[in-house]
């Protein structure tokens, strides 16, 4: 249980509701023993009777009245008593599923892109999901089944031997051979509730693929080839299932074997010592009770057992991503960002992934206020810069400036507070276009909205919709357009109201009337701001303040397009060719 040590800290958070459960369990279990000692009691009483003592009928009706009001008022407290264990035990069970939930999601915000392009979305969601459920079970049912066994196996065997030792020792012989059992068992179980976890990973994985690109499944027919790769895994997976269930089948038939063995044994050492006159019929009768009260807790240990085993291998599994360092550490200085200025000094970069180098000893400097065009082939190196400002990767050499301060030194919620990124191929979620472009500014008026929307030229083709600002978007925002996708990105980065705005190629899916618009607006948004603007159309950036040009991940050309135009070199190149083409 080494790996499930790393949740100690929430059974110490939730120690006291914990406590209470343990004595409402004992409590319980002290009231669930009283019927079989009153069962015992009448039973000698009857014996008493028969045997034409002394009692009179009279006494006889009293004592079994007695006793069995006695017993329907324990039965009801002990059911009620009962009742409160589960309530306080198994609610902690899901406060600490909430917490460890939180935890994991916590961290995995907090870890680095590269994580994220080594891992499958389907095994970190299986993670958060299934793996914690499984360790759910063990704070709730195995830690509840594993306080009533012990509470009561104590107080049962402790007055069964108080009661008649010898009968007791003779009744527990089994329970060593039970102890051997599950220990050899325990291995086993581990071992294949770790390969099923692994196996329903690698299934969560493959479907979350298929079902983000069913479009490219269906165009190019693949439906059978697909579904035939799903059914070898999920027959592999029922095979790893099966092979645990079959393991785990084991241990309730040998359970019973155990609890009928001892019973025969009551039955045989205690029906000799009440035919030798030793002990009474009712004692006999306690510990056949007792022997089967006796039943469900040893029958339950293997259930727990496989529980425990199912949530040490899934905590292993979680455990593995807790412990991964993220590589992006946040500053510790409390720094703003208030104008702006970018300095790239010697910067290179190195992508750990592929080992490509995206950025080659990089230099240039952007003042507050400035907006910068960037150009470059693909693979040149463009979308590496943003990359770098916002910190989604650390250079391997050199130094990144803002404000004139070392860009590792900005808390990076500070940083990504100051910074309007528009992605490449922007991600909308499955959400209301209101909703969506809130992302940006939570507290953020219907007025601001719009606003932003107009500034994107978006708003005039929301309000034609039926719900307009209330439509709920597909996944990825599918049930809009290409350039519709791009332009609600672009208002939910310009209503952060951002000091540095970063534009990567996010206009190549509109018309070019509605390009001229947008980057007109942006001009007099961007009067107090830093833009950079990623494009591969020259007409979308030549009236920046500076363009620098970029090539196998060298700054080649840096200036305004007037003079790179007039140095008849790589960008001078690039815009010939785009003026012919549209001339044709």
């Amino acid at each position: 249980m080494k790996e499930l040590k790393s949740l100690n800290k929430y059974l110490i958070k939730y120690k006291s509701k914990l406590l209470f459960g343990f004595f409402i369990t004992v409590v319980a279990r002290i009231f669930s023993l009283i019927a079989p000692r009153l069962i015992g009691n009448s039973l000698s009483a009857v014996e008493r009777f028969l045997n034409k003592s002394n009692m009179d009928i009279i006494i006889l009706k009293e004592i079994l009245l007695t006793n069995i009001s006695i017993i329907m008022a324990t039965a009801l407290a002990s059911g009620f008593f009962t009742f409160l264990m589960r309530q306080s035990i198994i609610n902690v069970s899901r406060y600490i599923e909430f917490d460890l939930k939180n935890e994991i999601f916590i961290h995995y915000q907090s870890l680095s892109q590269n994580f994220y392009k080594n891992n499958r979305t389907g095994d970190l969601m299986n993670r958060i999901s299934e793996d914690v459920g499984k360790v759910r079970m063990y704070f709730g049912p195995a830690i509840m089944y594993s306080i009533n066994t012990i509470s009561l196996f104590i107080i049962v065997i402790s007055y069964m031997a108080s009661v008649d030792p010898k009968l007791t020792l003779y009744t527990i012989l089994p329970l060593p051979i039970l102890s051997f059992l599950i220990f050899k068992l325990n291995k086993a179980i581990h071992k294949r509730s770790t390969k099923v976890q692994e196996m329903l990973s690698k299934l969560s994985s493959f479907t979350q693929e298929i079902f983000s690109g069913i479009n490219v499944i269906k165009s190019y027919n693949l439906s059978s080839r697909i579904l035939s790769k799903f059914i070898n895994l999920a027959e592999v997976s029922k095979d790893k299932n099966m092979s645990l269930v079959i393991l785990q089948a084991w241990f309730f038939p040998l359970m019973l074997l155990l609890i009928g063995v001892s019973n025969l044994i009551v039955i045989l050492i205690g029906g000799t010592q009440y035919l030798n006159g030793e002990i009474e019929i009712g004692i006999l009768a306690e510990f056949i009770i007792y022997v089967n009260m006796l039943t469900w807790p040893v029958t339950v240990v293997g259930w727990l057992t496989s529980i425990i085993q199912q949530a040490e291998a899934s905590q292993k599994r979680i455990n593995d991503f807790l412990k991964e360092i993220p590589k992006i550490k946040s500053g510790s200085s409390n720094n703003k960002i208030k104008n702006g200025s970018i300095e790239f000094k010697n910067v290179t970069l190195v992508y750990p992934e592929t080992n490509i180098k995206a950025l080659d000893n990089v230099s240039f400097k952007i003042k507050n206020n400035e907006t910068i065009g960037v150009l470059g082939e693909v693979g040149s190196g463009k979308t590496s810069l943003f990359e770098l400002i916002t910190r989604l990767y650390d250079p391997n050499y050199g130094n990144i400036y803002i404000d004139g301060l070392d860009l590792k030194s900005y808390k990076l919620g500070e940083l990504r507070k100051k910074i309007g990124y528009v992605t490449q191929n922007p991600f909308l979620f499955s959400e209301s276009i209101i909703n969506n472009i809130k992302f940006g500014k939570k507290n953020s008026s219907l007025e601001e909205i719009k606003s932003a929307a107009s500034l994107a030229s978006i708003d005039d083709e929301i309000q034609k919709f039926k719900f307009q600002y209330n439509t709920i978007l597909g996944e990825r925002g599918i049930t809009l357009s290409g350039g519709q996708v791009q332009r609600i990105s672009i208002a939910r980065a310009l209503i952060k109201q951002p000091k540095i705005i970063l534009l990567d190629d996010c206009l190549s899916s509109v018309d070019t009337d509605t390009e001229e618009i947008i980057l007109k607006n942006l001009n007099k948004y961007s009067e107090n701001k830093t833009t950079i603007i990623i494009s591969h159309r020259i007409s979308s950036i030549k009236s920046a303040d500076n363009i620098m040009v970029l090539k196998k991940g060298r700054l080649i050309e840096f200036g305004g397009h007037k003079k790179l135009v007039e140095n008849k070199g790589y960008y001078n190149e690039i815009y010939e060719k785009q003026q012919a083409e549209q001339k044709k």
